[in-house]
């Protein structure tokens, strides 16, 4: 999985508009093998974003779980922290 996208499910607060949008281009840009496609497949990459940004939401909203929300920022050291002694990030 691309390590740029990140779980969505169960924060809170809920996942953005535009953290979805993100999510759905990093899925689009790794499947598609680019980060900026030609003039002539741009229609349909920014379909593709679309789309994917729409079942995503779908998705979210009908994901029922008994597990509390987790905290983002809490989260977010611990991914730090992991990062950090795996030697993937510079303090």
């Amino acid at each position: 999985m691309c390590r740029s996208i990140h779980t969505l499910h169960n924060f809170e607060p809920a996942a953005t508009s535009e953290e979805i949008h993100a999510a759905a281009l990093q899925y689009v840009r790794k499947i598609a093998g680019t980060t900026k496609p030609s003039k002539v497949n741009q229609e349909a990459f920014d379909r593709a974003v679309h789309e994917i940004s729409h079942a995503t939401q779908h998705l979210l909203d009908a994901l029922v779980t008994n597990a509390p929300p987790k905290n983002r920022e809490e989260e977010a050291a611990k991914g730090k922290a992991r990062a950090i002694k795996a030697g993937r990030y510079a303090a």
